[in-house]
């Protein structure tokens, strides 16, 4: 049994899981914003079906911090989904990126995402995307997140609770349990967009250089990412020295 004190509340993981199972996600969003106050924070990929998570909570805290990694590789067409998205729901926006510009980084490592290795990915992952993470949640003060991960999405997510811990930070996935279904439906209700690239064949959308529309072939839509070597950038993996080995898709 997990219990960890939040200022002066116990927040005992397994029992507020176990109440959440018949919670939907907007009671999970406000828990969230009840205990967590400002020390709550959102992420973004900007990607398919991210409006759903950005409306709904922006609905109920209008000015939370939006975290955003641009990793500096990202299509355009997310770049332009991006401001869309953003202006539309009034954003606040916080946006992170590599202390490395890409160029200086292909200058010293070469192109890391097409040397067709989990360590060369790792490393680029970790350069774009987990250190501007890991900084964001400190600049930012940041004690919980929330996050639109669905179970259905990697191996390693099947594993996750509604509510969880990443290192010391708790992290908060109201949408875990959502069907493809609900979140079509979702976007419907509102009138939501969705990233323009869905209407050329993607599922998943990342960085231009390791994203791929869906094929026949495929037996998941993570396989349109990363070369199909793994499943996980590492933003929503636990800090740790076996990391490199868990972002390895054949270990999940």
């Amino acid at each position: 049994m997990t219990s960890l004190k939040w200022g002066q509340t116990a927040i005992n993981l397994n029992e507020v899981n176990q109440q959440f199972v018949k919670a939907n996600a907007v009671q999970i969003v406000q828990w969230a914003v009840d205990t967590f106050d400002s020390g709550l924070a959102m992420t973004t990929s900007f990607g398919i079906h991210s409006a759903v998570m950005l409306h709904m909570v922006t609905r109920i805290v209008p000015d939370i911090p939006v975290i955003w990694i641009d990793t500096g590789y990202l299509p355009a067409k997310t770049y332009l989904f991006a401001e869309q998205l953003s202006d539309r729901l009034n954003l606040n926006l916080k946006v992170y990126q590599s202390s490395l510009s890409p160029a200086r980084m292909e200058a010293i490592y070469g192109r890391l995402w097409a040397q067709e290795d989990v360590e060369s990915l790792n490393r680029y992952d970790q350069l774009r995307k987990v250190e501007p993470m890991q900084r964001a949640l400190r600049e930012l003060k940041v004690t919980a997140w929330l996050a639109g991960l669905r179970s259905s999405q990697t191996d390693h997510r099947k594993t996750l609770n509604f509510v969880n811990l990443q290192g010391s930070i708790y992290k908060v996935l109201p949408i875990l349990r959502w069907s493809s279904k609900q979140v079509y439906d979702y976007l419907q209700t509102y009138d939501l967009p969705y990233h323009p690239l869905f209407d050329e064949g993607y599922v998943t959308v990342g960085d231009w250089h390791s994203s791929r529309p869906l094929t026949a072939t495929d037996e998941d839509e993570r396989d349109t990412r990363f070369n199909g070597l793994k499943q996980e950038c590492g933003i929503h993996l636990p800090q740790s020295l076996g990391e490199s080995a868990s972002l390895d898709s054949s270990s999940l």
